[in-house]
């Protein structure tokens, strides 16, 4: 018998209550950040923006979505405005700085950079607030005249800007639809690998990242899901250094495109970066200090860019971004609830992502650095799990149900974003499901992708129950097949806490899984009870 343990821990009642004071933020789904992320999370109204423009499927239109995924409209907003005379002094980066909104309101923010004496334009970057529906009041960017954008919290076209408070104002004047831009965007986030990911430094004494190596070694391009996106939008060819895994979009119709584009900017560019964003709470983590903020952040940022804005503090299906992946994924393989064997509620990727998200959090708080390792391997492990679903579903639709250009778009999608993972266990078996799935493949054989895929699940540190078997919900069986897999170890066992932990907000967290006896299980409760 198998039994999973919620491994406890108490942390110093001075540092809990400390640190309950500050966690007032609202959840991510289910998970609470201990800093504000809320203009992170916002980064899947750009995703939805988007899916919005592709869905009309006409060239301006896919211009348009190039123009969202390139330079943002919804996170990091900063206007650039033109003072009628100008700075007496230096501005120094972060100085507050308010004004008067369009709708006449005061609106504030802070210098985005540093400006001489006597510049005359100056950026300023808005706040944002710890409440997601009203995070920020100028949303604008490559929105700009949609019904996407939001100006009434904007600065107004022309008024005084106070500066540090002091008595000395300056009159300024700017367009609001051309001057509020985006700093930061979803083609960012692989724009930036190589400073962010690859090349090491002080700005990341973690680099190169050992997942971002595997893509990088797998396409030879720091830039791949920029290269796979730009390609997609524009129905050009992909320009990888690795030239065997060059797609040419011009094989698909808008409809191939819009399916290439909208996921890739999903599964390629922001999934790198919720990896990125755990590695760098590793980097900033000091295990000298309690209640490490910076760590912390850079953990709250992962978990924003996984989950974005609008699921909501327990999850919508409005959402866009990877949590609402392994959501649409458990329901098709049956991998759907706590025990991973339902066709409805969470899924179970979920439910054990946000497990180790919340116990990440508190190895992070606490300093216990190096603990974190493995939990950024865990979750990343996780991760790929709806990218294979994936992968396998639209392999089947392809070979077996007639699937056409949608169909092998998004199988060809799929299989890009994780196949580089595959290939760092199998090179041959990454080969056969690149043959299989690739953009143009002349044909599709499911089984052989699955047995490629099955091949390498424990290399790829997870199970055959993790990513279940393709349901056909109409006949309330598997589809011919399609079924699950056997794992070698029915119980797979991973490395248990030998030290307890509890939350902060004293949320208990599941550790790893352990298999006991029901005798050892209930010995451990008591000594766990009389231990305190």
């Amino acid at each position: 018998m198998k039994l999973t343990i919620a491994a406890l821990s108490i942390m110093s009642a001075t540092a809990a209550t400390s640190l309950r004071r500050r966690l007032s933020f609202e959840k991510i789904t289910g998970y609470e950040p201990g800093t504000q992320v809320t203009d992170h999370a916002a980064i899947d109204l750009d995703q939805r923006a988007i899916e919005s423009f592709l869905a009309e499927q006409t060239e301006s239109s896919f211009a348009k979505a190039r123009n969202v995924y390139t330079d943002g409209a919804h996170s990091k907003s900063v206007a650039t405005v033109t003072l009628t005379s100008g700075l007496t002094s230096a501005l120094a980066d972060d100085t507050p700085i308010s004004g008067i909104s369009v709708d006449e309101q005061e609106v504030t923010g802070i210098a985005y950079g540093s400006f001489d004496a006597g510049a005359t334009e100056i950026q300023i970057q808005y706040s944002t607030t710890d409440i997601q529906d009203s995070y920020v009041g100028c949303r604008v960017g490559a929105v700009a005249g949609t019904e996407y954008a939001m100006t009434s919290g904007c600065f107004n076209t022309t008024g005084t800007l106070t500066i540090n408070g002091d008595a000395n104002t300056y009159d300024y004047e700017y367009d609001v639809d051309a001057n509020n831009s985006n700093e930061r965007h979803i083609a960012g986030f692989s724009t930036s690998a190589n400073d962010k990911m690859f090349v090491n430094s002080n700005k990341c004494p973690g680099c190169p990242y050992a997942e971002f190596v595997k893509y990088q070694s797998y396409y030879n391009d720091v830039n791949y899901a920029d290269t796979w996106a730009t390609a997609a939008f524009s129905g050009g060819t992909t320009s990888f250094g690795n030239s065997a895994v060059n797609v040419d979009f011009s094989q698909y119709t808008l409809t191939g495109r819009a399916e290439c584009a909208k996921k890739g900017t999903a599964y390629m560019n922001v999934y790198m970066y919720v990896i990125r964003e755990m590695e760098d709470a590793i980097d900033d983590c000091d295990v000298n200090i309690l209640n490490n903020e910076e760590p912390v952040h850079a953990w709250d940022e992962a978990v924003a860019f996984y989950s974005g804005s609008l699921e909501g503090e327990t999850g919508s299906s409005d959402g866009k971004l990877l949590y609402r992946l392994a959501e649409k994924r458990c329901q098709n393989f049956k991998t759907c609830g706590l025990t991973g064997d339902a066709l409805e509620g969470t899924s179970k990727v979920n439910y054990d992502i946000f497990d180790q998200f919340a116990l990440g959090q508190s190895r992070i708080v606490r300093g216990s650095c190096p603990d974190v390792r493995e939990v950024v391997q865990r979750i990343t492990a996780l991760m790929a799990v709806p990218l294979i679903q994936g992968t396998l579903r639209y392999a089947y639709k392809v070979d077996r149900l007639q699937g056409a250009e949608k169909e092998k778009a998004e199988g060809a999608v799929f299989a890009a974003a994780v196949l580089p993972r595959l290939s760092a266990c199998s090179e041959s078996d990454a080969q056969t499901v690149f043959n299989n799935m690739k953009v143009g493949a002349s044909s599709t054989d499911f089984l052989a992708v699955k047995a490629a895929f099955e091949n390498n699940y424990e290399c790829m540190e997870i199970t055959c129950a993790d990513v279940g078997g393709l349901y056909d919900s109409s006949v309330n069986d598997y589809y011919e097949d399609a079924g699950p897999c056997t794992d070698a170890s029915a119980y797979p066992t991973f490395t248990p806490s030998v030290i307890p932990t509890l939350l902060p907000s004293m949320t208990p967290v599941m550790s790893d899984a352990v298999q006991i006896s029901p005798l050892s299980f209930l010995s451990t409760l008591f000594s766990l009870f009389f231990a305190f």
